[in-house]
């Protein structure tokens, strides 16, 4: 009994009572409920730019892209000057949404990546960036801004490409250092993450002093940001992301058992270090292929699964998913923000992730302060 009560991501005592057929039927409709929002969503962050088009509008423009569907949208007046479908459908189209699938698909990815590693180290302060996909990413931006050279591999330019093999490079470097035998032991690897990323932050840094005119743009991409973004990029992230968010959730069953000890999941039948490299790695994927294109954008992967964790409960069959969900709703929204609130002048999304998440989990840690989820 003492050891159920002291797991760490022990189950809200108002559901408690609730019997599990209506939990079940209530977290269904929250991934229900969650799927319209984020496809409403979608639609309201097309309306907002520096050009306003009316809901309507990005709606039929929407829906005329469906096959079998004859749909002429309806043009508004922008500046007293009709808008003709061409450059509508441009704006809404090349424009608009890409940079909000992307969006999406980001807060998805690092959403999903922060649930699992707090799910496998057990650990409510851990996030997507705590084995150095952060400073690896960082370090090699930093070097392709520097390099004295044009660079690009299939229409790709120099900063996505160094900074995904510096992400992924330096979780390979910090798992060779951390591994003991047939094991991985979860204090040594995270022991591990922080020297290294402490390491390779100090080399961006000193690169930073000495850069002269690139320092804007560096310190800009290292707060995270969607501009100029293209179907291209949308294209890159879609099935890496897809691929390993599939992997996470096929694996939510074993990572519920793990939360009460290896040891006992291990007698249950878990091969506890192998679901620990798959989930590990399939992380690392999605975390390095999000920020490649779109820099370090901080707090999504520890306020959306604490978020939910607080709201729905700890089972990682629905945890996963709606943190999915909510992680990409909660990036759309906040990147739209970035771009609208002070026109021209783009914030850095990473700004905007950090000013509105803290108050908003604050505030859920006081309304949910008496419950034990860690």
């Amino acid at each position: 009994m003492s050891r159920a009560i002291s797991k760490p991501f022990a189950e809200p005592v108002s559901e408690a009572v609730i019997p599990y057929p209506l939990r079940w039927k209530g977290k269904v409709c929250a991934l229900v409920g969650l799927v319209g929002l984020l496809l409403a969503v979608i639609i309201f962050a097309t309306t907002l730019g520096s050009v306003h088009i009316p809901f309507r509008t990005c709606f039929q423009v929407l829906l005329s892209q469906l096959p079998f569907l004859h749909i002429v949208p309806s043009c508004p007046e922008i500046f007293g000057i009709t808008l003709n479908l061409e450059n509508l459908e441009m704006i809404i189209l090349d424009i608009r949404l890409p940079r909000i699938f992307l969006a999406g698909l980001v807060g998805a990815a690092l959403a999903v990546a922060g649930a699992t590693y707090q799910g496998i180290f057990r650990n409510p302060l851990a996030d997507p960036y705590l084995l150095g996909v952060a400073s690896g990413a960082g370090l090699g931006a930093t070097i392709a801004f520097l390099i004295p050279f044009t660079f690009s591999w299939m229409r790709f330019g120099a900063i996505p490409l160094f900074a995904f093999i510096g992400g992924m490079g330096a979780v390979a470097v910090v798992y060779s250092v951390a591994r003991v035998g047939k094991t991985l032991p979860a204090t040594t690897l995270i022991l591990a993450g922080v020297a290294l990323g402490a390491f390779l932050s100090s080399i961006t840094s000193y690169l930073m002093t000495i850069c002269g005119e690139e320092l804007h743009g560096i310190v800009f991409w290292l707060l995270g940001g969607l501009s100029l973004t293209k179907w291209a990029e949308v294209w890159t992230v879609l099935p890496c992301v897809t691929a390993g968010v599939i992997v996470i959730w096929l694996h939510a069953r074993p990572l519920n058992v793990m939360q009460l000890d290896e040891e006992q999941a291990q007698q249950l039948g878990i091969n506890v270090e192998k679901v620990k490299l798959i989930l590990l790695g399939a992380a690392t994927l999605i975390t390095s292929a999000a920020v490649c294109f779109t820099g370090l954008i901080a707090f999504v992967g520890i306020i959306v699964p604490h978020a939910v964790r607080l709201i729905w409960g700890p089972d990682h069959r629905f945890l996963l998913p709606l943190s999915t969900l909510v992680g990409g709703i909660f990036l759309i929204l906040a990147d739209t923000l970035a771009h609208t609130l002070l026109p021209p002048t783009e914030i850095p999304v990473g700004v905007i992730t950090a000013f509105c998440g803290a108050p908003f989990f604050l505030y859920l840690l006081r309304r949910r302060k008496g419950l034990a989820f860690f």
